[in-house]
Order: C-alpha cells, then sequence, then structure tokens
C-alpha cells in the first residue's frame, strides 16, 4: 500500500510529486497525460520562472521534473485513466484503465476537461469541423471561414490564433456582453477579418461528412451560417466524477476543501488545483495549494504510522 495515491499530472499533481518524493513518501501518480489544460496554450507568460513557455514545453518540464524521482517507491503510471476511488480499511483503492492501487491517502488533482457543445451535431461532427483546441487544430482550417463559439478569454484567444491563417473568424457569445478582458476583445475585434455577434444561442451544427453549416439565433431569428469548421471554448467542467460518491462536491462538481490544508470532506482524502472550490484557479495556485496538501499528507502519515 502507498503512502499516497496522487490523481493527475498537471501543475499540481507534478508539484506534490516532488514534494512527495523529497520527504521520501511512498508514492504513487496516476495520470492520463502531463501537463493539464495549459498543454494547449502556445505561449503561457504567468508561469513564474519562465517568462514565456509553450504549454508543450511545460508538459514536458513537468513531466521531467517528476521522473527525475522514479523509482521503486515512487512509482509513475501514465496513460491510465481513472475510474473510481473506493474506501478500504486502512485507505483507499484507486481503480484505473491501467490496475488496481491501494493508498493510505489520496490527494485528488484532477483538473477539469472542456465543456462540450450541447446542439444536435456537436457530438457527430466532433474532429470533423467541430474542435476544441485552436492552437492543436487550428492550421487544418487555413483560408476557411470558422466561428468561434465563447466569448471569454480564452474564445478571444482562439479567435486571435486562428486570424493568422483563416479566411475569417466569426464569434458567437451567448450573453450580451464579451467576458473576455476589456483590452484583449478590443484589439481582436479590429481586425479586419473578425466578426463579433452577441446574444447568439446557438440551435444545431450540420454537415454531411464534414461540417458545413452552423445555426444560431440572434433576438428572435434564425441565421444559418456556412463555415469551415467550429472552435469552442464554453468552458471547463471539474474531472471529478470518479470520487463523487465519496467526498462532498459542489453542485459544480468542485470538491470541497478546507482553504487551510486542503482537506476534502473524508478523512484521508485532499484536493488541489482546477478541481476544487478555491476561488481562484491558475497553474501557479494549483502547485502551491498541491504542495500545501501534501505537506498536510505528510503529517498525517506520520501521524498515523
Amino acid at each position: 500500500m502507498f503512502d499516497v495515491a496522487i490523481l493527475g499530472g498537471g501543475p499540481a499533481g507534478c508539484a506534490a510529486g516532488v514534494y512527495a518524493a523529497r520527504k521520501q513518501l511512498n508514492t504513487i501518480i496516476i495520470t492520463e497525460t502531463f501537463g493539464g489544460q495549459s498543454i494547449v496554450s502556445p505561449g503561457i507568460e504567468n508561469w513564474i520562472g519562465d517568462q514565456v513557455i509553450p504549454g508543450m514545453e511545460l508538459a514536458k518540464k513537468l513531466k521531467e521534473h517528476v521522473k527525475k524521482y522514479e523509482a521503486d517507491d515512487f512509482v509513475i503510471k501514465e496513460g491510465s485513466r481513472i475510474e473510481d476511488v473506493q474506501k478500504i480499511d486502512g485507505g483507499f483503492k484507486v481503480i484505473t484503465t491501467g490496475g488496481e492501487f491501494e493508498a493510505k491517502t489520496v490527494l485528488v488533482t484532477t483538473g477539469s476537461h472542456r465543456r462540450k457543445l450541447p446542439v444536435p451535431g456537436a457530438d457527430e461532427f466532433e474532429h470533423k469541423g467541430i474542435t476544441y483546441c485552436a492552437s492543436c487544430d487550428g492550421p487544418f482550417f487555413k483560408d476557411k471561414d470558422v466561428v468561434v463559439v465563447g466569448g471569454g478569454n480564452a474564445g478571444f484567444e482562439s479567435a486571435a490564433q486562428l486570424l493568422a491563417y483563416c479566411k475569417s473568424v466569426t464569434l458567437l457569445q451567448r450573453s450580451d456582453v464579451y467576458k473576455a478582458d476589456a483590452v484583449t476583445v478590443e484589439t481582436v475585434l479590429a481586425h479586419e477579418n473578425m466578426t463579433g455577434v452577441l446574444n447568439a444561442k446557438i440551435k444545431e451544427v450540420r454537415g454531411e461528412t464534414m461540417v458545413s453549416e452552423i445555426v444560431y439565433e440572434v433576438d428572435g431569428e434564425e441565421i444559418v451560417k456556412p463555415v469551415g469548421g467550429v472552435f469552442v471554448e464554453i468552458g471547463a467542467e471539474p474531472t471529478t466524477g470518479y470520487i463523487k460518491d465519496l467526498i462532498e462536491l459542489t453542485p459544480y462538481g468542485q470538491v470541497v476543501t478546507d482553504p487551510r490544508n486542503q482537506k476534502a470532506s473524508l478523512e484521508g482524502v485532499w484536493a488541489a488545483g482546477d478541481c476544487t472550490d478555491g476561488l481562484y484557479h491558475q497553474n501557479n495556485i494549483a502547485a502551491g495549494d498541491a504542495v500545501k496538501a501534501l505537506e498536510d499528507i505528510y503529517l498525517y502519515i506520520k501521524a498515523h504510522s
């Protein structure tokens, strides 16, 4: 039985992993991939210590840091999806697609995942013109008319990237105001090939083998717009479904934590990062909260050993 099972390989999980290794805790890190949501960012400018770092480079550095400690008492299970966490005598059983593992304590750092577009045709045309990553897939839409759904910072950042190679970009925002920073909104909308539409209610995505139309409504008028691609940026949902029956979650699925030590509602479980009910979600905050949790886990392990 491991001392701690760290679930997730983003900034929070990796920060906790480094501290667990240095404290010589018998540790397992379980993650599908390393890097977290920032992996899709072409340039992160607020990760302390790097003025600008691409998301893929950050993921690589995080992985390399924890891999440095890999040993018999520090196990890394990459490529495994977590399916369930169960309470057992003396700790917890973590059930994954790559096996089952037991640990005295659990640190939940599985972050969040992109919210899917909830309209007819969205599932059918995912990867067939509908995408959730402009930096990953944008170049495939060169010289096409595309739509970005979502008026937050992520939506406007995606639009800015797409303007570099798409024929035109139309951004559809559901409410009557853009959620992105005012300077970002002004800068992006000033581009001659950029159009912003407020109060746009997405109704359907259509096509044959690939997306060819998006249907939306503005002030009661239905509009059918021909498109070559649809980029969805409508927020994220916490990745906590595997533990929802074990600990207290908010109505939004976030782990309820004690901000002093990151403890969850059940003894032996801690959480940090975007999967929690913390007021702010940033890479640096996720890493710091995970270190805070690991320090508390260390004291817990020593007190119960």
